[in-house]
């Protein structure tokens, strides 16, 4: 199988490069591909453009700005997006890839009658999200209603695929746990991914 894997974190050395290379080094070892996309160090500009937006409802969408990114999309048969949750949300630049790269004519067609969209990521088969949080498990789940797995479940993986193996797979409370519960993490990480 081949995989994007999608990192959103500025920082080189954080918790979610390292669930990121973790995964990778699992999935590779398993015999997969691996595509990883550092959006920030490969420089991605979140901010939909004029053109893009001009369009958005257009026979032909301009997605000129990111065709190298959705190549990479129509390519993979899997995606494992890596990220933290800031504010009970994506990364601003996360947010930015879908706005952009999951476009018309890309991850969904707009329905001729204007009812609902239409999915067109055909070729991935796995969506999960590797992610932390800042706030402990009954503040994200009972409080917040865990909007982040909502969107990436009920919102992206169903309105652009069909049949998805979905998951998601959280450390919360990320600012204050211990070192041996981040280890135990990454463990469970390696463990889900070899799976694959």
């Amino acid at each position: 199988m081949h995989i994007l894997m999608v990192l959103a974190h500025p920082l080189e050395e954080s918790f979610a490069a390292s669930v990121a290379r973790i995964a990778r080094e699992t999935l590779e070892a398993r015999g997969h591909t691996v595509d990883l996309l550092d959006l920030y160090r490969e420089g991605f500009d979140p901010r939909l453009t004029v053109a893009e937006r001009g369009s958005y409802f257009n026979k032909d969408y301009d997605a000129s700005g990111v065709s190298p990114w959705i190549e990479r999309l129509r390519a993979a048969d899997g995606l494992v997006l890596v990220f933290p949750q800031w504010w009970f949300n994506f990364p601003a630049i996360l947010k930015g890839f879908f706005d952009r790269v999951f476009a018309p004519g890309v991850a969904f067609d707009h329905d001729a009658a204007g009812d609902r969209i239409v999915p067109r990521l055909r070729n991935i088969r796995l969506f999960w999200a590797l992610t932390s949080t800042g706030s402990p498990w009954w503040v994200v789940h009972l409080y917040m209603g865990n909007p982040v797995r909502r969107l990436l479940k009920r919102g992206i993986a169903a309105f652009c695929g069909k049949g998805l193996d979905f998951r998601m797979v959280t450390l919360h409370d990320m600012d204050r746990v211990t070192e041996a519960k981040r280890k135990r993490h990454i463990e469970r990480v390696r463990a889900l991914v070899s799976r694959i």
